[in-house]
């Protein structure tokens, strides 16, 4: 009989699912096991589809659709893949892919069925058959690699980007590091550059806002923020404050409630 972690993890109470997170996120056992498992996931770009998808809707978003031959794209907060760099390759960008983590899957081979769906959808993905780590993959695709959150960013030159995005992850920015971290980008992006971010403000446990039930003091902490469901509860108004604090013009393009 086959078990379907999701659908079990949809039937948990989200106060079981905080309690569980606690308790996992403490025993000896690195991220590739609890990956494997489905218990902590980075998101789901590790899917050729979704990655695709993600990436198509962001540049579609922005307008850039044709234009993004030479150009630099920074994603922010790439997670368990680095799908971004192969996909910006096809249409001639360079990728920054910056997160607070080596989450990614490192093998060449884990990334062949993207390179499939490339192929199926008339585009020319990079040879990779050649490459016997994610550095000669990197490489190959004319990308980096960054994974120490703000600091990475600081290492990006003045006004080098062309494009910003990022996919559920501004949600899971430390709250006292949100502005500095929306400073950085408005510092590396350059004088007509763009960002598109795509942000679910639930609280990652139930679908509901359930978070607000405790304390600042408490829900910043590093226990709670090590532990594996942290969102930063910045509210809609609030993060688009914070956006134009940095300098930014934020427009809304969508919301769902």
């Amino acid at each position: 009989m086959k078990i379907s972690i999701a659908k079990i993890k949809k039937q948990v109470p989200w106060w079981c699912k905080i309690g569980a997170k606690i308790t996992l996120s403490r025993l000896p056992a690195g991220y590739d096991l609890w990956q494997q498992l489905g218990l902590f996931r980075h998101g789901y770009m590790d899917e050729a589809s979704y990655a695709l998808n993600v990436f198509d809707s962001h540049v579609k978003r922005v307008g850039l659709q044709g234009q993004l031959g030479d150009k630099t794209i920074l994603e922010f907060g790439p997670g368990d893949s680095v799908a971004t760099a192969i996909i910006a390759f096809c249409y001639g960008a360079r990728a920054i892919l910056v997160d607070v983590g080596r989450f990614v899957k490192n093998q060449p081979a884990d990334y062949s069925g993207l390179i499939q769906a490339l192929k199926t959808n008339g585009l020319r993905p990079p040879d990779i058959r050649h490459c016997k780590s994610l550095e000669d993959l990197l490489t190959t695709c004319g990308a980096r690699y960054l994974t120490n959150g703000l600091e990475s960013l600081a290492e990006i030159e003045d006004h080098y980007v062309d494009f910003i995005f990022s996919q559920a992850v501004l949600e899971h920015v430390r709250r006292f590091e949100f502005l500095a971290i929306q400073n950085e980008c408005a510092r590396v992006l350059c004088a007509d550059g763009i960002c598109s971010h795509r942000v679910d403000l639930r609280d990652h446990l139930g679908g509901g806002l359930n978070n607000l039930r405790f304390s600042e003091r408490l829900w910043e902490s590093d226990f709670f923020t090590r532990s594996g469901f942290y969102t930063n509860r910045i509210q809609f108004r609030g993060m688009v404050e914070l956006f134009e604090r940095a300098g930014f013009k934020a427009e809304v393009s969508g919301v769902r409630r």
